[in-house]
């Protein structure tokens, strides 16, 4: 059984520092934090702490997304897919999506891509796709990879997705850094490689990939490829989170309550009240039926 004290000491960070007020959300998403205004959407979507009102959480969702906030987009095209706050439009649905993908989000219910997008396009699309790759596009590249990863519309082929990310990687491209990274700390294509795998979430992390750097805190504080380094962890962490990354916010919480880079509970409080914050999005989606990102959970050696 695990030693219960980080645990109360949790609840009693959580007492002191109270709950995530909506005034104060109100004022940051005004003066144009996306970060807030994507969670004063999800609040007015699930009717936690303000009354349940679809269009504003379109409105907000909207602002955010505008600011390339991956949540938002994704939240405003499910808005578009379940038609609450507007009309129901599929086609936005997935040019919302699509945003989203280009941001990093992994979707996982991959059949957002058959709204209002027959087989036929997308095959002509990776075909497109290819022919730009082969002449050395970055981004055709990159995107050549996440089709073989995904398996739509081709069957899922890990080693054509590692060939595409890389060549993307060597050209610099950090969003096929941080997939490099994934593939080869999963061994997808490849042998499992941990020095590799933080080889290239380095990489993406020091070009500002907030995954990446959430990833590498990660392999810090597991000793996965690099000798195991709390204060190195809480560092990537802390860069991830302040971009506001829910996985790294939680775990920064954790490392201030439980002592690892020192005991502050007012540090670990903070840290808990914005991944709390960051919750509600279960319960929207709960709600709606429509599924989350996919959030990666570390197994402790």
């Amino acid at each position: 059984m695990k030693n219960p004290a980080p645990v109360m000491l949790l609840a009693l960070c959580l007492f002191v520092a109270g709950c995530a007020q909506a005034d104060g959300l109100l004022k940051s998403a005004e003066r144009g934090n996306a970060g807030d205004q994507w969670i004063l959407g999800v609040m007015y979507a699930n009717g936690r702490d303000l009354a349940r009102d679809d269009a504003q959480a379109v409105f907000w969702f909207r602002k955010a997304a505008r600011q390339g906030n991956v949540e938002a987009l994704y939240d405003l095209g499910w808005m578009y897919v379940l038609g609450r706050g507007v009309a129901r439009n599929n086609a936005q649905a997935v040019s919302w999506f699509r945003k989203a993908d280009d941001q990093g989000a992994d979707l996982v219910d991959m059949k957002v891509y058959d709204l209002g997008v027959t087989r036929d396009d997308a095959q002509k699309t990776v075909a497109w796709y290819r022919k730009a790759a082969e002449q050395g596009n970055v981004e055709a590249q990159y995107l050549l990879g996440r089709i073989y990863e995904r398996r739509f519309p081709v069957p899922r082929d890990y080693a054509q997705a590692l060939f595409w990310y890389r060549k993307a990687a060597e050209q610099g491209l950090a969003d096929a850094q941080g997939r490099l990274g994934l593939m080869y700390e999963g061994g997808c294509g490849v042998g499992q490689d941990y020095t590799q795998a933080v080889s290239w979430y380095r990489k993406a992390s020091e070009q500002g990939l907030v995954a990446a750097q959430d990833y590498l805190g990660l392999m810090y504080e597991y000793g996965r490829g690099v000798t195991r380094d709390d204060a190195q962890a809480a560092s990537w962490y802390r860069k991830a989170a302040r971009q506001g990354n829910r996985d790294a916010q939680y775990r920064l919480g954790e490392m201030w309550s439980e002592g690892r880079v020192a005991r502050d509970c007012t540090q670990a409080a903070a840290w808990f009240r914005k991944y709390q914050c960051n919750e509600c999005l279960h319960a929207f989606h709960d709600q709606t039926g429509s599924p989350p990102l996919q959030s990666r959970v570390p197994q402790e050696k």
